[in-house]
């Protein structure tokens, strides 16, 4: 933890005059900021992995054959990388909170409109708006949070954020499988059109509820006294948070494009391995589905904790990445036996999923004010194209061998590489430790 002070204020980790430590002002605003934030990017992840779970009666009703299906899925991917750095400079300049709140509105009406495709080139038309409208929000709101919170406690903040993406996957899941088995037909509506209509509608609620609550300025919050402002402002702005701020081409060297493959390979393509493996039932296939976000749900918080107490991000995400490699290879191994699968699966996500958050923690050290809302945008759109590679890559293969083993072994070598090039090629500033 820094003990860097700005002048005129106290050292963050002593107490103030008024009983204050910075540690219980970052866990009100923790709080107060938080709780929202997670529901929305629960939303979504939702609304990235919600294909998965309507792809058998989607194919059905459509004739997509498994490579349209990956070409759609990527085609999200496509409208939001194009999108995605415009986005996050218009973010920039008219607030967070508005423009955060333009872009869970736009999504969640796209969204909904997946109830009227009724053909190949619909589908991939609405894919792609649904991933325009989304763009921005992911690197938005890692944006936004490097204005509330110091760097010290960003990998817990960051962990937060991400293990929403968990529990997207451990509550969607489910609920997917449940949506889908219960509700078809109910009013005449198929199953996967609930599907889409339960995630897209709350997401434009959820969008007033942010233009409405969400501050843009930590001098804005008029639920911390002025004392508060004062110390979280100068610990967020301290000298040491930013000092080691380098050029945006360091930034984009950070190697996000292949931690991406891996997390779109489990996102889109692990109930299919499930139903794959022999399980029919899509409440069962939704509940087993859950079992890498758990994984990846309780691997982020130690993660989180544990680079935040020692300074260090890049060597857990290393670990973290040979992990979800071992997991990729393994589910490749066992593709026919469910048990053995789903424990494959339990380690793919304990490392692909939490190393997206420890991974994200990594950019914000390199750069800092309006080149970080592009830079930050910048890096995860570079990543995202591991989106459009990833799930079209798992289909080709499918369609041409009738397995996706061999796909998994691509994956997993690609996070493995992932790892080396952490290793070996990053720049100085991140072997540095806070």
């Amino acid at each position: 933890m820094h003990t860097n002070t700005t002048a005129g204020t106290a050292p963050q980790e002593l107490v103030t005059p008024h009983g204050d430590t910075l540690a219980a002002i970052v866990r009100k605003a923790a709080w107060r900021i938080m709780p929202l934030i997670m529901i929305c990017y629960l939303f979504a992840f939702f609304d990235r992995i919600n294909i998965s779970f309507a792809k058998f009666q989607l194919q059905g009703d459509l004739g997509l054959s498994d490579t349209a299906y990956g070409l759609g899925a990527s085609l999200f991917v496509v409208g939001y990388v194009l999108f995605e750095v415009p986005s996050n400079m218009f973010l920039y300049k008219v607030g967070a909170r508005r423009w955060i709140a333009r872009i869970m509105i736009s999504w969640g009406l796209a969204t909904a409109a997946m109830v009227f495709v009724s053909s190949e080139w619909q589908f991939y038309a609405l894919r792609f708006l649904i991933g325009a409208m989304e763009a921005g929000f992911a690197p938005g709101v890692l944006y936004y949070l490097t204005l509330w919170f110091p760097s010290s406690y960003r990998g817990r903040i960051t962990s937060m954020l991400f293990l929403a993406s968990a529990f997207a996957g451990l509550i969607g899941a489910p609920v997917s499988g449940m949506i889908l088995g219960h509700m078809e037909g109910a009013f005449g509506i198929r199953g996967w059109h609930w599907l889409f209509m339960l995630g897209g509608l709350p997401c434009i609620g959820l969008g007033l509820v942010v233009l409405w609550q969400l501050k843009d300025k930590i001098e804005d919050a008029g639920w911390l006294t002025q004392r508060e402002q004062q110390i979280l402002a100068a610990n967020v702005a301290r000298p040491g948070s930013h000092e080691r701020g380098h050029s945006l081409l360091s930034a984009i060297r950070t190697p996000g494009f292949l931690i991406q493959v891996g997390s779109y390979g489990l996102n889109f393509w692990a109930p299919h391995l499930i139903r794959t493996a022999g399980t029919q039932n899509p409440t069962i296939i939704g509940l087993l589905t859950a079992v890498p976000y758990i994984c990846g749900a309780a691997a982020m918080i130690i993660v989180g904790r544990l680079s935040d107490a020692r300074g260090e991000r890049r060597r857990f995400v290393i670990g973290l990445l040979v992990l979800a490699t071992i997991g990729f290879f393994a589910a490749g191994v066992f593709e026919k036996q469910t048990v053995l699968l789903i424990v494959a699966l339990g380690v793919m996500g304990a490392g692909v999923v939490a190393a997206i958050p420890a991974f994200w923690a990594l950019p914000p050290k390199l750069v800092t004010g309006a080149g970080a809302a592009a830079g930050i945008a910048l890096i995860n759109t570079l990543g995202q194209l591991g989106g459009i590679v990833s799930p079209v890559m798992v289909g080709r293969i499918k369609d041409l061998t009738g397995s996706t083993t061999p796909a998994l072994y691509a994956i997993g070598g690609m996070t493995l590489l992932c790892a080396l090039l952490l290793t070996f090629a990053m720049p100085a500033s991140l072997r540095e430790k806070e």
